[in-house]
Parts: structure tokens; C-alpha cells; sequence
């Protein structure tokens, strides 16, 4: 994995919050907030929260006396989380490498994951240190993308962006965000990690309605995408991104896009 893939900063983290999170992340983060508050845990912690969807949903369902550490590798991402949120005396907001995490043996009730494990670059060690920091019997829960293919939006944005730039494609959003689709290398990689009891669901959703200007921006502009264009063409964001908008437009319309996208959600015991 490229270096750029994992960094979310400049204009993205404002930029993903208002375009990506409504657009395809709320769907899964209102499922992922309602399967942890049902283990009703008392100590959580969150790695890889980006802009803190999944926390926004998850915190008024947590008991008054739980403790909820939240994590993030990227500071510029916690930040926005933080204001969008604001202060709550049972929320830590911490920068952390979910490869080497600073808590100690046994903390956790649940761990949770967000769309975050595609970016780890060993998992098997990530997955490790989400086990080490569990509590016997805990759990750890997270989702990921299906392959590109099974998000209509996604897919049709990758392949516009593949058209503008048909000798050296920016292949950021089919090697990372959807590059970890088969359940059986996640289920393998949860067993060399030491979890059991693994659970592996595949949902299908609707992203969130959206124009094709926007959805564009989101996906040029609000992801390590925009590192991929730059670097083919400092001058071209702007250009590409409008080329993108015009070709979701050819293939969905000119209204408020509605299409399917669809992720595994995974749970594991320790």
C-alpha cells in the first residue's frame, strides 16, 4: 500500500464529513452502533473512526458509565470527529496505530472498526493487537467493502476516472477500500490472529441520496483519490472531477442518485 493511501488531510477529512459519510458510510455506521450497544459493554474502543460517524451514533447508545476510547491514525480526521460531536466526559479522543496500539493487555469489552481494517497494512498483526487489548470473551466487530463491482456508484466512478487517465488509472478505490472483499481471506486472517466464533454477514444498502456534482467531488476530491489525480496532473482536479460528475450523470440521470452498495459486516470472540 502506498503511503498516500493512508493519509487524510489538507482538504479531505472537511470534505469527506459532508459528501462521503452521507453518501455511503451512515448506512453501515447506524448497523455497526446498534449491533455494539446490543453487547451493552462498558469499555469500547474505536480504531480507525475517520470522522467519527459510527461514534456520533454509537455514544447516546452506550450506558452513562461507559468509557469509549476513540481512535485514529490521521489527527486532521479526530479533529473533525471531535467538533462534530463535541465534549463527552466518557469519550478519550486519541491518535493511535492500529498496528501498535497504547493500551494495555485486557482493556476492552469491544473494538470496533469502521471501514478501517482495508487500510492496516499487515492485518493479521492488527488484528492481533485488537485481541491483546480485549478482555476474555470480547468482542470485535467491523465492516468492509464488498468488490467494487457489488457498489453501483463506486464502480461507475472508478471506471470514469479509468477513462481519463486510460494508460495510468488511479487505482486507490479498487485496491483499498474494496481490495479486502473475499470472506474467506478475512475469515483466515481472523484465525491466524487467534479470534473465534467468526461471524461474516453481507448487507445491501442504498447510499444516501445524492447529485452526481456532489458524489463526484466526494469521490475525486474527499478521498486519497485526489492525491492519485494530482500527482498524474496538478492542474487537472477540477477538470476530472466535473468529467466524472458528467459521466454518473450519463449513467444515473440528472437527479438525486439512489444505487446499491454493499459490505460485509464481521464480528469475532476472543
Amino acid at each position: 500500500m502506498a503511503e498516500a493511501d493512508k493519509v487524510f488531510a489538507g482538504a479531505i477529512p472537511e470534505l469527506y464529513e459532508r459528501l462521503m459519510v452521507p453518501l455511503i458510510f451512515e448506512p453501515y455506521a447506524k448497523d455497526l452502533a446498534e449491533r455494539v450497544a446490543q453487547l451493552k459493554p462498558l469499555d469500547v474502543l474505536e480504531i480507525a473512526a475517520g470522522t467519527g460517524v459510527v461514534t456520533r451514533m454509537l455514544a447516546p447508545k452506550l450506558d452513562v458509565e461507559a468509557q469509549f476510547v476513540v481512535t485514529d491514525l490521521n489527527q486532521p480526521m479526530l479533529d473533525v470527529a471531535h467538533a462534530r460531536l463535541g465534549d463527552d466526559e466518557r469519550i478519550v479522543w486519541q491518535q493511535a496505530d492500529a498496528m501498535a496500539l497504547p493500551f494495555d493487555d485486557e482493556s476492552f469489552d469491544v473494538v470496533l472498526c469502521q471501514f478501517g481494517v482495508m487500510f492496516f497494512p499487515d492485518r493479521v498483526k492488527a488484528y492481533r493487537e485488537a485481541r491483546r487489548v480485549l478482555k476474555p470473551g470480547g468482542r470485535f466487530l467491523f465492516n468492509v467493502w464488498d468488490r467494487v463491482e457489488a457498489n453501483e456508484l463506486a464502480h461507475a466512478a472508478v471506471e470514469a476516472l479509468a477513462a481519463q487517465f486510460q494508460e495510468n488509472p488511479p487505482s486507490f478505490m479498487r485496491r483499498v477500500p474494496h481490495g479486502y472483499a473475499d470472506p474467506k481471506i478475512i475469515r483466515a486472517d481472523l484465525v491466524a490472529a487467534g479470534f473465534h466464533d467468526i461471524t461474516l454477514e453481507t448487507l445491501e444498502k442504498r447510499n444516501g441520496p445524492i447529485s452526481a456534482s456532489d458524489a463526484a467531488t466526494g469521490f475525486c476530491q474527499g478521498t486519497p483519490v485526489r492525491s492519485e489525480i494530482e500527482e498524474r496532473d496538478a492542474s487537472a482536479l477540477a477538470a476530472v472531477t466535473e468529467e466524472v460528475a458528467e459521466a454518473l450523470r450519463k449513467r444515473f440521470g440528472s437527479g438525486m442518485i439512489e444505487r446499491r452498495i454493499q459490505a460485509h459486516v464481521v464480528g469475532a470472540v476472543r
